[in-house]
């Protein structure tokens, strides 16, 4: 039992999920390997927001029964139990949908459920949505923003994802080409186009959009929808941190490379499953792993079959990447009990509070190999997990891009890691100014903490 002076592991780890990650969400922009090109930050200009101790960020989670009674619901109805969630009640009316990844035609019920308005504390250059939800074969969601402007004008309603956990139903990606010459959306991320005019975001609502195949009872149930809204300087240093915490969590450890050449169609195969590959170790750090029926469509030849599993279950079809950050997180929440956001962190000491409390993160960094000693390459985008630090404050990652399962472990110094996961310019191989993360993470916790 904690002393007075101690508090419990539900406390910490509470204010730790309180402090970073409620609401918590933020752009996929990093690519998914060592040797793949990044997407850009932002279009509009290359920094990125980052949550930091300034206030920087705003967060916003619907996610309790009085949260889903809250917003206007036409055909959905909010249901308690340990998970409130959203289901459809009675469909508010039939739609077609092409899939334009397989060009069939399909017919479905639908049903909505719109956010009241949110008034940021940050005005922001960028905003992205993420949501935990199950969606059983026949059902599949859409996520939508709308918001205005700091010249009193309105966005249109952006499409931010059509998702499902499978891809029986439809293909689950991202919408290009959403602009109205203000802001734009670049596959999970609203951006305004000119960050530099000063125009901001202002105000934003969601919406949900549930589908499923007509004269059934089956429904999604979404748990959790959240949205960051953020703004912030452009850096390409940051302020050095002192350590304070040397401590390592017990995470299982997989190579993306081991899987090079596995089932190409899902972004050419292992070499670029980073994202996928550090999502499964954490998903598996909580006791969670795909049923052996969920595995069974893999070759039985191939080791660690999860790797594949989350790389299919990740895949944009739109973006042809397992790089879109909110699928990742969304992937992490199908399985029981868990949440996933897509946030940022304002430093490692913040990182630090996390590990302290049994949360480990998956981190976006890119850098030259030069500034990043003993990770043997360079990157324009990559996630890594971080699962603790040593006794001088270095940090300890379980890295996808080794060679091996047992070569996944790296410890990175704290100083050079520190800049290069946060900052949000820096300098390419050809010398040119490009982006970088500014502290992107994805954190998955327990839906209900224990003590």
């Amino acid at each position: 039992m904690p002393s007075a002076e101690q508090p419990s592991r539900r406390t910490v780890l509470t204010a730790a999920v309180a402090a970073a990650a409620a609401g918590g969400a933020s752009p996929a922009a990093a690519a998914d390997s060592p040797e793949r090109p990044a997407r850009a930050w932002s279009k509009a200009s290359s920094a990125a927001p980052s949550m930091a101790p300034s206030g920087l960020v705003d967060n916003r989670a619907w996610l309790s029964y009085t949260d889903w009674r809250g917003g206007a619901a036409q055909g959905t109805r909010a249901v308690t139990g340990v998970r409130p969630g959203l289901v459809i009640a009675a469909a508010a009316g039939t739609r077609t949908y092409t899939d334009p990844h397989t060009k069939k035609t399909a017919l479905w019920e639908y049903a909505t459920w719109t956010s009241p308005v949110h008034e940021l504390a940050v005005p922001a250059t960028e905003a992205v949505a993420s949501w935990n939800a199950d969606t059983p074969a026949g059902t599949w969601l859409q996520v939508e923003l709308t918001g205005t402007y700091s010249d009193g004008t309105g966005t249109p309603w952006y499409v931010l994802g059509r998702w499902a956990a499978g891809d029986q139903d439809i293909k689950r990606t991202s919408v290009d080409g959403q602009s109205d010459g203000k802001s734009s959306v670049w596959t999970d991320t609203f951006s305004i186009d000119n960050a530099a005019s000063g125009l901001r975001l202002v105000s934003y609502r969601l919406r949900l959009t549930l589908y499923r195949t007509p004269g059934t009872k089956v429904t999604p149930t979404v748990w959790r929808l959240g949205a960051m809204g953020s703004d912030i300087p452009d850096r390409f240093t940051v302020p050095a941190s002192t350590p304070g915490l040397a401590q390592e969590l017990k995470v299982p450890r997989y190579s993306q490379e081991t899987h090079a050449g596995q089932y190409p169609q899902f972004d050419n195969g292992g070499e670029a499953w980073c994202s996928p590959t550090s999502s499964q170790m954490i998903v598996e750090y909580w006791g969670h792993k795909p049923t052996a029926a969920q595995l069974a469509w893999v070759d039985p030849d191939f080791t660690n079959p999860q790797v594949c599993h989350a790389a299919r279950s990740t895949y944009d079809y739109q973006y042809a990447g397992c790089g879109n950050w909110p699928f990742n997180a969304a992937y992490a929440a199908t399985y029981q009990n868990l949440q996933g956001v897509v946030t940022r962190l304002g430093s490692l000491t913040e990182l630090e509070t996390l590990i302290a409390a049994g949360i480990p993160a998956m981190t976006s960094q890119s850098y030259l190999k030069s500034e990043l000693a003993g990770s043997r390459y360079g990157t324009s985008g990559h996630l890594m997990a971080v699962i603790g630090f040593t006794a001088d404050g270095d940090v300890i990652a379980n890295d996808p891009a080794s060679a091996s399962d047992s070569a996944v472990r790296r410890v990175y110094k704290r100083r050079e890691f520190e800049n290069v996961w946060l900052r949000t310019k820096r300098y390419n191989a050809n010398g040119k100014v490009a982006s970088g993360s500014g502290g992107v993470c994805y954190l998955y916790f327990p839906a209900e903490l224990s003590a």
